[in-house]
């Protein structure tokens, strides 16, 4: 219309992630708004390019500094069972499909207050909190005292970062051990620790990892984690 107009971007994800969504909205924003003023647009000069990145990334992620960071995984995965064994009212597909449905599930504000609390109480962040419950309640269900989760990860750990579009997420395979005697703040302890720990060592790219652990491969599951 002449006075109302529909702008559609489309960036695939492979050079593009959940923070570089905001990085485009902001500097089209910036840039929308000097074009609508009569001024010329001025964004903030960029101190390292992708590349740069991708190069440091190569250099740095080699030698010893590879192997410490494989062994903190090798580790920590050793043992883990090979798939999440979830009751399912339906026969799992030969090859893995993304057929399926979301639930939303809204957590009235009291008790997101008292999780906060409790987080606080405890030493960790509410994400470790609830990721301590989902883990136990994947144990419940399984009947499996190894539970293994995934979690994306920003992985801009330099501040150069912050400010570009690209792909620098990664996946953590996050695992638990249930004691059956332990109360939910040991595990939650054990949890705090399992996550900053996996935070120390979240440079390995998560395909580099199942290269190395070569896992039992399944077409019907996802390697190394199946609940994410």
């Amino acid at each position: 219309g002449d006075a109302e107009h529909l702008l559609l971007v489309t960036m695939h994800h492979i050079v593009s992630d959940g923070w570089s969504m905001s990085v485009l909205v902001r500097e089209l924003t910036a840039l929308y708004a000097a074009f609508h003023a009569g001024q010329v647009p001025t964004l903030a000069p960029l101190p390292v390019q992708y590349a740069d990145f991708s190069v440091w990334q190569q250099e740095w992620l080699q030698g010893e500094t590879l192997e410490t960071q494989l062994a903190y995984w090798k580790e920590k995965l050793a043992g883990a069972p090979s798939a999440l064994d979830l009751p399912t009212d339906r026969p799992r597909p030969p090859v893995q499909s993304h057929r399926g449905a979301t639930v939303d599930v809204r957590i009235p504000p009291e008790v997101s207050q008292a999780l906060k609390a409790l987080a606080q109480r405890e030493g960790a962040t509410p994400f470790m909190l609830l990721l301590a419950a989902w883990q136990l309640l994947l144990s419940r269900y399984s009947g499996q005292d190894g539970i293994s989760v995934g979690s994306p990860i920003a992985g801009r750990t330099q501040a150069e970062t912050e400010g570009l579009i690209g792909f620098f997420i990664n996946t953590l395979v996050l695992r638990a051990r249930m004691e059956p005697r332990a109360t939910f703040r040991e595990l939650l302890a054990q949890v705090r620790g399992t996550t900053l720990a996996a935070y120390e060592h979240q440079h390995v790219p998560f395909e580099k990892l199942v290269e190395t652990l070569q896992p039992v491969r399944d077409l019907s599951r996802s390697a190394l984690f199946q609940a994410m």
